[in-house]
């Protein structure tokens, strides 16, 4: 007899999710990048300075994303104020971001899209990557 695969509450949450955000791969992702789209890394500093950092990211760890990224936010990342166009945000592997590409749409933040498969994801394709930190 085999057993039946229950899906954890997480794994469902995340499948809701992206189900109703933008989710780019890697290769759409760095497109947008090409474009002028605005990186946005969300992991701690300690994975940064273990597995690199996307060239020209910036930095806004996850606890205080939605006040740095928020339109109407008087603590508004300045970088994010001034830019328009495509946000694209990643994490490591690809979960937190799209968790919070989920709570930024829905404070209305325009054109954010969640990197699929995180940092990890794009450094396993080639795209370039640097070992110094991120502003």
């Amino acid at each position: 007899m085999t057993s039946s695969i229950t899906t954890p509450a997480i794994d469902a949450l995340i499948d809701d999710v992206r189900s109703r955000i933008s989710v780019l791969d890697p290769i759409d992702a760095a497109a947008l990048r090409t474009r002028g789209a605005l990186f946005i890394d969300t992991r701690p500093v300690a994975q940064q300075a273990e597995f690199g950092c996307i060239l020209g990211a910036i930095a806004i760890e996850r606890n205080v994303l939605e006040w740095r990224l928020d339109p109407t936010s008087p603590h508004r990342h300045p970088t994010v104020a001034a830019h328009v166009g495509d946000i694209v945000v990643f994490c490591q592997e690809g979960y937190a971001s799209s968790l919070a590409v989920a709570t930024l749409a829905d404070l209305g933040v325009a054109d954010v899209h969640d990197l699929a498969g995180g940092f990890a994801a794009w450094a396993a394709l080639g795209l370039p990557v640097h070992k110094e930190l991120n502003p």
